[in-house]
């Protein structure tokens, strides 16, 4: 893509991810909801929360009419001759004193409770997008455009927890203005005026700089999500391996660099300005404040009011001024907070293609005819070509079925489409002449075992990466240890440091990494954790050498007796242990029989394992 073409597509992003004061505003809509969530996290906190807030925003008014008093009585013990009484002075400073350390346990108070309900409010929302994102169709995480939402979403579980104090905190200085303005209207209504003169200006700054900020950063979630996995990729010791035998460091650094330098200049551009005109507005603001304090002292010289009036005035036009320049920005801040917010909502509005009838079937225990393909054919995503098609056969209850051929032939698409994961994009599947569309997804979930041959190397203790087959049994360490002896992983956890306790891999402390091979044992492991009536290996084995595939897979067929499997591997040797065997050629059908009558048929099914076997000659 040329420059000036990437130029006009960023130009062109950014116009349509900008959002105008207009939708600042009506992203407030969030905020309902988003304290809904708070208030179902924890209702004491948010009580105790907004009652410490409550009253503290009394404090103010009752602090700086306390100094009023303190400052006008001095000044009538100056002029008082003879004895004077010190009581009531003394009454005052000693109120003042109790105000000011009672404002202090609220502050600490406050903070407290935010930082309990923030950690709380936090991990319930990482909980709720781990479950909302379990049950979500496989397809959508196969789509570029679903990451980004995924992305934008998982931030806001930890950034959006500020959200809460700063609308708290509005809530707060809202209520404290209304006691301080009382004290301003009653002597001259004309400095309300003058403070919004003073403020309104750098407010209509900061919303539009926290617009530009918004657009920039939401048209940049692809690059962004980049920019993490190129500084992964980059320091990780999955990936050291290669990138010091393919000496990739430079590459990947510049590669960084690029993308970050850009993002850099855009975003020093709105920041430059920001700083620029943010300080120019202040100026302004800050000019129309001292208007009113030598309007104030004009007063007090002429006396019109007295010194502790004078006090008390000026310390509340400043304390008014600072709030509403507080409020003014925050309300900014928390415009642009709700506009992100509305990232996780929208995430969580996501909802599955694949759900289950309103009527569901339970799965037959025992699957009596089997799976039936008709007419199947299924396409990716933003795809034109059919990953499988015309897809018709017949998986019998009880069978090993063997699916053989090339890459990409849509091997693997077809055994997610067994599972369910994937829904037809024509044709229908049945399972004992029912539509497995009939049946309850969780019950066929827990009925089929799938190890696939990019299984997940979980940085977990071998008990737990075992478990997973069947997680509900993760406290059964008999069936976990019988799983493993099943899969000749037992052979491999006993040289373990800890046994079964170890932790495998080398992101935590003290962790063990294991070989491919020792990998893909345990990974074995958890399929004979499960107890499905359909098992699927899915190359699992494709790091253990042939005699060892050999001897697993014969294993497998043993201790499987009497359920159904379906084995994919590119060995032929072990493939004709099945009891049938699906080849397949471009998504389509091309052979199915047993081993001898594939090789009767002379077709390429015979062709390849004669090819194939010449290579172990």
């Amino acid at each position: 893509m040329s420059k000036a073409k990437k130029g006009t597509r960023d130009t062109a992003t950014q116009q349509k991810e900008k959002k105008s004061l207009r939708e600042q505003v009506g992203a407030l809509k969030n905020l309902p909801k988003f304290f809904r969530l708070i208030w179902e996290t924890s209702p004491a906190l948010t009580i105790t929360n907004l009652l410490l807030r409550l009253v503290k925003s009394s404090l103010p008014l009752a602090m700086l009419y306390v100094g009023k008093l303190i400052i006008d009585e001095v000044i009538r013990l100056i002029d008082v001759t003879g004895e004077k009484s010190l009581t009531y002075l003394w009454t005052l400073v000693a109120l003042e004193l109790g105000l000011a350390v009672l404002s202090d346990l609220i502050n600490r108070g406050i903070t407290l409770v935010d930082s309990l309900l923030g950690d709380l409010f936090s991990n319930r929302t990482s909980v709720t997008l781990i479950e909302h994102a379990a049950k979500l169709d496989l397809a959508q995480f196969e789509d570029a455009t679903f990451y980004d939402k995924l992305e934008r979403a998982r931030r806001q579980t930890v950034t959006r927890v500020v959200l809460m104090s700063q609308v708290l905190s509005q809530l707060q200085d809202i209520v404290t203005i209304g006691f301080l303005a009382v004290g301003l209207i009653a002597f001259n209504p004309w400095l309300i005026l003058i403070l919004l003169v003073a403020v309104i200006p750098s407010f209509l700054g900061e919303t539009h700089f926290n617009e530009r900020s918004y657009s920039l950063s939401r048209s940049w979630t692809p690059e962004r999500r980049e920019l993490d996995y190129l500084r992964y990729i980059g320091a990780s010791y999955e990936t050291a391996k290669e990138i010091k035998t393919f000496n990739l460091s430079g590459f990947l650094a510049g590669r960084f660099k690029e993308l970050s330098d850009k993002y850099y200049l855009l975003n020093k551009s709105i920041t430059m300005k920001r700083a620029f005109w943010g300080s120019a507005l202040s100026a302004l603001g800050t000019l129309a404040y001292y208007g009113a304090y030598i309007f104030i002292l004009f007063e007090t010289v002429a006396g019109v009011i007295t010194v502790g009036s004078l006090t008390f005035l000026a310390g509340s036009f400043s304390s008014m001024r600072s709030l509403l320049q507080g409020i003014m920005t925050r309300f900014s801040q928390i415009a642009e907070s709700a506009l992100y917010l509305q990232d996780l909502f929208d995430f969580l509005e996501l909802q599955p293609q694949i759900t289950p009838p309103a009527n569901p079937l339970s799965i037959p225990r025992p699957i009596q005819q089997g799976f039936t393909f008709e007419n199947v054919g299924f396409k990716y995503h933003n795809s034109e070509r059919w990953a499988v098609r015309h897809l018709s056969f017949h998986l019998r209850a009880g069978e090993k079925l063997a699916l053989v051929g090339e890459n990409g032939a849509g091997k693997t698409t077809l055994v997610k489409l067994l599972a369910r994961l994937y829904e037809p994009t024509e044709g229908r599947i049945l399972l004992d002449g029912v539509d497995l569309r009939e049946y309850d997804l969780n019950d066929l979930r827990h009925q089929v075992g799938i190890i696939f041959q990019d299984y997940v190397r979980f940085q977990m203790t071998a008990s737990d990466n075992i478990a997973i087959g069947q997680i509900n049994n993760i406290s059964d360490r008999e069936r976990i240890q019988g799983s493993a002896q099943k899969s000749l992983a037992d052979l491999v956890i006993q040289r373990l440091p800890d046994k079964y306790e170890q932790v495998l891999g080398k992101r935590f402390n003290k962790g063990v990494e294991l070989s491919g091979g020792e990998w893909q044992k345990v990974a074995l492991a958890r399929a004979y954790m499960r107890d499905a009536q359909l098992l699927i290996l899915d190359e699992p084995t494709s790091a253990l050498d042939a005699r060892t595939e050999h001897e697993v897979f014969l294993r497998f067929s043993e201790l499987i007796e009497g359920r159904t499997a379906v084995l994919i591997s590119h060995r032929f040797s072990t493939v004709r242990m099945a009891d049938r065997i699906l080849f397949l050629e471009q998504g389509q059908l091309k052979e199915l029989g047993s081993h001898e009558e594939l090789l009767a048929q002379n077709g390429k099914y015979a062709e390849l394992f004669l090819l194939q076997a010449r290579g172990y000659l």
